[in-house]
């Protein structure tokens, strides 16, 4: 009922604010207030790029009535003649949850015990995460103090909404007004959508555990929402409803950082949905791809404090990525708005509303503009939520929300006097106050003393000084009184002498009363120095601070990261020992010319004066090492919330700047899969991707890639290690069921969908439905005999085929059965005995399977191991006699074949991408280095430029350190040294996401 009337309430606020004549009034006689207030001399910037000079704003009933020139006062006016000031629309906060709390999050591991699969809602979403439904007023509380602090910094207007939630439902649009009502404060009880990929702190539903399960669960509401809409569903969900009600809104997204920026915008971009980016202020480092998102993005400034290094071997924990981060971090605006992209700026994510004015001077000090700074606090945050015609800038028709100011905003020496807000005055500094600022001669008791006052007029500060020596001082200065208490030359003793003035109407000359420390007292006289013109231009010298040096981006923005993304280049290999992984086998002393990104031809004595050439001579050339089984460059491996997550795919989670990328360039590896985890006997779809150091995660997946998922089988499926009983299969009998209840489903979904009946979209049927039908391919986690053969049967009962059986340690006892399926094998060197279910894996088993025929692979599913593939792949000479030619094709060919790549990859013959490795000594030799890693034609590892890296690398911590160590002596605030551990994935990581 008291939310009712509450809504009742805002609604009847919102339709006539200012107006409540109709309300009954018993405790007084109903008057109005009609006076215009008018503010007259002032110079008005109507907007960021235009202002009036001597101008007149002229407002009545919380709304402008007039601004301009020559306009005549009203009859019933009230008239403040505002000459030498400026007056700026207030600020807009597009990103807060003010006056909303955020719920707080259960405790306890989402995985242990019995988790949580099910909505805890009846009448919504089938999951808790998705609320569109929320309407923040009903957890909004206005804070008063809170919004004084808003105020003091310039505010008017907040945009706030429940911070909760993967859909979090819509915001409202409070004015900063404390004398008013909630009618009169709330502008819109539905001003935007907020959404995120962090889940409701309200529900322990599991699913989704990762970004890639949020990102999947978004796609699937919009499928659903568009379903609901068109009349098909036989249930009510009021969340749908909602979803559908809001997708006019405004659409807030929370990404957090730049990446996951690029991750929203591309589910957006699927459903023809532009959100509003909340970035990460990290977008400068890939400025190229955030402009490319056509996003507007709301901007915190969060700048990262210095780093205290003082201690050498502490500073060691800071990365060089953390250190560039807090050197160009501040840039970030002025990037943004260089390149031409349309932000707003945020007090999101800073400890106190009162630090934002350092860190707008501190994004000016390094290139912003003031008046982009000014624009992205009034004009853009009011464009955004769709407003301008009420906020934002100064016009007839607008609320009278704007500052009062002593000179341009931002400039040094401005101070902010009243901020007005729905035509209700908020005084901030006292605009009546003089300023004493100044250099002045005191004179008392036959001494006279030099005495400087600086500071915020109303809160000034005093400095004394009898000649070279400088005294304690304390001054107290109201209703222009001024008293001041200073110390004796002799610090000894406690001796005090204290003078007390007014300097009402002489500021530059006052006398009065002084007390001297004996008790006696006398006069005093205080009279301003005159500034010499020299004083003036030093002074003009020493504001300017000396511009910051800015280390330039380079891609990705973390050691060994290039200048500029390698190209592709013609190369000429010159008297290489070639191995082809063709009929041609090895050839000696030949040349391999690369052209185009591609290799032009194979012989001997080849030119072309286009060429750089590369002296190949006692080297070996082979292909790219093809990894098909990796957990490297991903943000998220495991969904692990449902038992099948074929919704799900790496693709969304690539992370191109991951260290591992270089160093498995550094091991000769080009391409790989990064395949999903093993929590669950349907995973998700892969990504297969060639290492390309420093290009964005689009321009690394292969294009037209071939659809892969992973399955397993096992302990992990079966939750055995987990401590979780609850979710279905708990045995492996209990897998078997599960795949043959799924691929059923697949196939009762395909048939409708080919029906021309309409249907709900379900994009996890849609892929199982793939691979019935032949579109995609499995790669299955495995170990057992008995569990690999009955997926096999299950396979051939839909008649499809399994792709490719990873891990397969007991693939020896079943090779003939997977040579007539027509499966693959991608398997370890010689890992065993590491778990129960691996307790008959043999070093054999690479060989037995190779000489049965089937298609053999070495795999890492470690991105440590992955560095020495090559290596890994000699140890099947050793264990089994498998040919060295056959050997390294377990790490090139091999798994190009199960990859369905071998048409570009794996092999050296024209026409296939030129993805290259130049080995120091025989391939397979534990003493053989990656000298160059090419793809298409780039040079993306060099061994010689990676020694000159390292060199640079230590020069520029050594830079990035003095600079750190300069700004903590300077005074500025400081974190301490810690290190950020990576995160290893595996098959078996389980991360969760908040």
């Amino acid at each position: 009922m008291k939310k009712l009337l509450l809504s009742l309430t805002v609604i009847c606020g919102i339709l006539n604010s200012y107006s409540q004549d109709y309300f009954p009034k018993n405790d007084g006689v109903n008057t109005t207030n009609s006076n215009y207030t008018v503010f007259k001399n002032a110079t008005i910037h109507t907007t960021p790029d235009t202002e009036i000079k001597n101008g007149t704003l002229v407002i009545q009933k919380g709304k402008i009535v007039q601004v301009g020139n020559s306009i005549s006062a009203p009859a019933n006016s009230v008239i403040i003649d505002l000459k030498g000031k400026h007056i700026y629309a207030s600020f807009i906060d597009p990103f807060t949850n003010f006056g909303i709390e955020k719920p707080k999050r259960k405790g306890g591991s989402p995985f242990s015990g019995n988790p949580q699969y099910q909505a805890s809602r009846e009448g919504y979403y089938w999951n808790d995460h998705i609320r569109p439904e929320t309407n923040a007023l009903t957890s909004f509380k206005y804070d008063a103090k809170k919004a004084t602090e808003y105020v003091k910094e310039g505010f008017g207007v907040l945009n706030t909404h429940m911070p909760d939630g993967i859909v979090r439902g819509t915001g409202l649009l409070v004015a900063l007004n404390n004398e008013g009502t909630e009618g009169d404060r709330l502008l819109s009880d539905r001003s935007s959508q907020f959404l995120s990929f962090s889940k409701s702190n309200k529900s322990k539903q599991i699913y989704p555990t990762s970004l890639m399960g949020a990102m999947a669960l978004l796609r699937q509401v919009y499928h659903d929402a568009d379903w609901y809409a068109g009349g098909n569903a036989t249930n009510k969900d009021l969340s749908l409803e909602a979803l559908n009600r809001n997708k006019n809104l405004p659409q807030i997204f929370e990404a957090g950082s730049r990446i996951n920026g690029f991750r929203a915008d591309k589910v957006g971009d699927q459903f023809k949905m532009q959100y509003i980016l909340v970035g990460g202020g990290d977008e400068y480092a890939r400025i190229d791809k955030v402009k490319a998102t056509n996003a507007k993005y709301i901007i915190p400034l969060d700048f990262p404090e210095a780093y205290d290094v003082s201690d050498p071997f502490m500073a060691n924990l800071v990365s060089l990525g953390d250190m560039r981060h807090w050197n160009q971090a501040p840039t970030n605006p002025s990037v943004l708005s260089k390149n031409g992209i349309t932000f707003s700026l945020t007090t999101h994510k800073l400890k106190k509303i009162a630090d934002l004015k350092g860190r707008i001077a501190k994004a000016i000090e390094y290139g912003l503009d003031k008046k982009i700074a000014i624009a992205a606090l009034t004009t853009i945050p009011a464009q955004i939520l769709g407003k301008s015609n009420l906020l934002g800038s100064i016009k007839k028709g607008s609320y009278a929300n704007f500052l009062i100011t002593k000179s341009e905003l931002f400039s040094k020496d401005n101070i902010i006097y009243e901020n007005w807000v729905q035509g209700r005055k908020n005084i901030v500094n006292d605009m009546n106050v003089t300023d004493i600022n100044g250099n002045y001669e005191l004179t008392v008791a036959g001494k006279t003393y030099d005495m400087s006052i600086s500071g915020k007029p109303t809160k000034p500060k005093a400095e004394i000084k009898l000649g070279d020596t400088k005294l304690g001082s304390k001054i107290n200065y109201k209703n222009d009184w001024v008293t001041i208490t200073f110390t004796d030359t002799d610090t000894t003793k406690a001796k005090y002498t204290r003078i007390v003035s007014s300097i009402a109407g002489t500021p530059n000359f006052w006398s009065g009363k002084a007390i001297l420390p004996n008790g006696a007292q006398t006069s005093f006289s205080v009279k301003k120095k005159p500034e010499k013109a020299s004083e003036k231009k030093g002074k003009k010298s020493t504001d300017k601070k000396e511009k910051p040096e800015v280390l330039p981006v380079v891609y990705p923005n973390i050691a060994y990261g290039n200048s500029q993304v390698p190209k592709s280049e013609s190369l000429l290999f010159k008297n290489a020992t070639v191995w082809t992984n063709e009929t041609d086998g090895v050839l000696t002393e030949t040349d391999v010319l690369v052209k185009n990104g591609k290799i032009s031809a194979i012989g001997k004595n080849l030119n072309d004066s286009n060429a750089k050439i590369i002296d190949a001579t006692g080297k070996h050339l082979t292909s790219g090492i093809v990894d098909e089984h990796s957990h490297i460059a991903a943000a998220a491996i495991n969904e692990a919330g449902h038992n099948s997550s074929a919704e799900v795919t790496i693709e969304d989670v690539v992370s191109p700047d991951d260290i591992d990328i270089y160093r498995n360039l550094a091991g000769g590896v080009t391409s790989i899969q990064i395949l999903h985890g093993s929590a669950n006997p349907i995973g998700g779809r892969s990504a297969i991707i060639k290492l390309k150091w420093g290009q964005s995660a689009n321009n690394l997946i292969y294009p037209n890639s071939p659809k892969f998922i992973k399955f397993a089988l096992g302990e992990n499926v079966k939750q055995s290690n987990w401590q979780s009983f609850s979710r279905f299969p708990q045995s492996r009998m209990g897998v078997e069921q599960l795949y043959i209840d799924y691929f059923s489903r697949a196939k009762e979904y395909h048939k409708l969908k080919t029906s021309g009946k309409p249907y709900r979209k379900d994009t996890e049927m849609e892929t199982l439905a793939e691979i019935i039908n032949g579109q995609r391919y499995i790669s299955c986690h495995s170990y057992v005999q008995s569990e690999i053969n009955m997926l096999m049967k299950v396979a051939e009962k839909f008649n499809f085929k399994i792709n490719t059986f990873t891990h397969i340690l007991e693939g020896y006892k079943l090779a003939d059965k997977m040579v007539a399926h027509g499966v693959g094998g991608s398997t370890f060197s010689d890992w065993w005995a590491y778990k129960y279910e691996v307790n008959d894996a043999i070093p054999y088993n690479a060989a037995i399977m190779h000489k049965q025929g089937v298609v053999t692979a070495i795999n890492s599913d470690d991105g440590e191991m992955s560095r020495r593939l090559n290596q890994e792949a000699a140890k099947s000479v050793k264990y089994g006699g498998v040919s060295e030619e056959d050997a390294l094709k377990f790490v090139t060919l091999n798994p190009a074949k199960l990859l369905h790549i071998d048409d570009k990859v794996g092999s050296i013959k024209i026409g296939k991408d030129a993805d290259l490795v130049l080995w120091t000594d025989h391939p397979l030799s534990i003493y053989a280095k990656a000298e160059k890693t090419i793809i298409e034609g780039a040079v993306y590892f060099d061994l010689e430029k990676d020694k000159a890296m390292r060199k640079s690398i230590a020069a520029e911590r050594n830079k990035l350190s003095t600079m750190l160590l300069k700004a903590k002596n300077s005074g500025l605030k400081t974190q301490p040294a810690k290190k950020k551990e990576k995160q290893h994935f595996e098959c078996e990581t389980l991360e969760t996401i908040n």
